[in-house]
């Protein structure tokens, strides 16, 4: 699980989770350039339009959070 924290690109995943996880990362870097044509590829890869609501809820949601905590100066993350 490491590796797709590091770089999911160079773990050993289903064509699936990485279009999700490609969908996901265009989400949050260019949310405005999303088109038709990036909900046409989750579906090529079984995904139904319940379950792309699912990815673009929790891609929403963690960006809103990481974007919270980062104004609060907040590590979401701390080394416990």
């Amino acid at each position: 699980m490491a590796e797709i924290k590091e770089d999911f690109r160079s773990a050993e995943l289903s064509d699936a989770d990485r279009a999700m996880l490609e969908y996901a990362v265009k989400l949050t870097h260019t949310p405005s350039s999303m088109e038709e044509s990036d909900l046409d590829g989750l579906r090529a890869h079984g995904f139904d339009d319940a379950a792309i609501l699912e990815i673009v809820q929790i891609t929403g949601f963690f960006n809103y959070i990481n974007r919270v905590a980062d104004a609060l100066g907040i590590d979401p993350e701390p080394n416990w």
